[in-house]
């Protein structure tokens, strides 16, 4: 990956040698394989069974995950949050793998509907609750510094699975929670 960005470096018409840009090659690799770290992770592992037996039924809402993801059109970071719901059905999760799940498919090249799909059936193979829903709210930089360059605008993406899909009332109750 190395060789790569270095030639990427000098297609652009720099100095691969001069003092600035000398490490940069070796940077940019090892920061290339930590945004896409996600594809060396599993459910499984991320989960590391921390799924628990409890007798709740109601809403289990983590709001405001920092999301990083690089858009697979350009290679450029798209960067939000996400709000994840469930109800669960005899078994939760452990809180910090929620964020978890989040992070180990938005490290990977995405466009944000897979990724909000994705995190949304994780976590439906993971525990089987009544039911998933997912947000993501973010900006995306191909479209900021590059093409329309408009600075304010959000993508906002959503997935509802199970009763959050069959019942606007559940759907509702989740989308004024994470509006508050």
């Amino acid at each position: 990956m190395e060789t790569q960005f270095s030639q990427i470096i000098q297609a652009i018409g720099e100095d691969v040698t001069r003092e600035g840009l000398a490490d940069t090659p070796k940077r940019a690799a090892s920061a290339f394989r930590f945004l896409t770290r996600g594809y060396g992770q599993t459910l499984d592992e991320v989960i590391n069974q921390a799924i628990f037996q409890a007798d709740t039924e109601d809403m289990v809402i983590v709001k405001d995950i920092e999301l990083y993801s690089l858009c697979e059109h350009h290679l450029l970071p798209f960067i939000g949050k996400c709000h994840v719901a469930y109800l669960p059905k005899g078994k939760v999760l452990g809180l910090s793998k929620v964020a978890r799940i989040v992070d180990m498919y938005a490290r990977r090249l995405q466009i944000q509907e897979r990724l909000t799909k994705q995190i949304a059936d994780a976590l439906q193979v993971a525990i089987n609750p009544r039911g998933v829903a997912v947000v993501i709210e973010a900006k995306h930089l191909c479209m900021m510094m590059r093409g329309v360059e408009k600075q304010n605008s959000v993508m906002t993406t959503s997935s509802m699975v199970g009763i959050f899909r069959e019942h606007i009332s559940t759907r509702s109750e989740f989308l004024n929670l994470i509006n508050r």
